[in-house]
């Protein structure tokens, strides 16, 4: 057998890049298992938002009627959170030292284009959303929770939730310090904690403090969630349109500054 025809087999080389789909889906199962390894992020991610629905739900620490009530309440808020923590802080801390330390530089001159990068970044996203969301569900119904509304409306919010939490992440990540954005990441966490109508009622601030912090995308998104799934609304079209603002502006600032380097 000649050089020439034994390169024709099936195991001949074949030079060149995989698929597109495929080098999105590697990826994205690379950033889901250094997520999960993480300890940190898993606190963030996983822990804080069950504990937090824990301690709303079972502690009156507020006038929020009775532990039905809480649960109604709490709920709604902590999925809002926990999109908030995957979507915004955690990418906005894991990409801004990607950055820091020429990963993503790296990855950018890698047959994987900068699309993918951030098409697998969006998946890891969704994947790990889908286990908070399965876990803060699992929980809420054993402490009594009985969600109304529609799914789809449901849907519809945690998309929009995402879109613009990841587009304020990447925002944050592509502009300032890594040191920076874990600072900033952190302290927007906290903030949007308090005064996003997570763990604070939004009716207990002032009229004219409510109606802006309406405008906030965490507010936005915990109150259109509570709309539907606890007061059984339909598609909760302010808080959507509010949501989907922010993400516009956030991604067009983000394509217009994001530095890889």
């Amino acid at each position: 057998m000649t050089g020439s025809a034994a390169v024709q087999g099936p195991l001949a080389p074949a030079p060149g890049a995989a698929p597109l789909p495929r080098m999105v889906l590697a990826q994205a199962g690379l950033e889901i298992r250094m997520l999960l390894r993480n300890g940190e992020q898993l606190l963030l991610t996983i822990v804080i938002p069950l504990v937090a629905l824990a301690v709303l739900a079972g502690v009156e620490v507020m006038d929020l009627g009775s532990r039905a009530e809480r649960v109604d309440f709490a709920t709604p808020g902590v999925l809002a959170l926990a999109v908030i923590s995957t979507a915004f802080t955690s990418l906005a801390i894991s990409t801004g030292f990607e950055r820091r330390y020429g990963a993503l530089k790296r990855l950018g001159a890698s047959p994987l284009p900068r699309a993918g990068l951030l098409a697998a970044k969006t998946l890891a996203v969704l994947a790990i959303e889908l286990l908070q969301g399965v876990l803060i569900c699992g929980l809420a119904l054993a402490l009594g929770w009985s969600p109304q509304g529609s799914a789809l409306a449901v849907l519809l919010l945690l998309l929009a939730g995402t879109a613009t939490f990841s587009s304020l992440g990447l925002l944050m990540a592509g502009t300032l310090r890594a040191e920076a954005t874990l600072a900033a990441a952190n302290l927007v966490y906290l903030v949007f904690l308090v005064v996003g109508g997570i763990a604070v009622p939004l009716g207990r601030f002032p009229d004219g403090v409510r109606a802006v912090l309406e405008l906030l995308p965490a507010a936005a998104l915990a109150e259109g969630l509570r709309d539907v799934l606890r007061d059984g609304t339909g598609v909760p079209w302010a808080p959507l349109v509010v949501l989907l603002a922010w993400a516009v502006v956030a991604s067009a600032l983000t394509t217009a500054t994001f530095r890889w380097e």
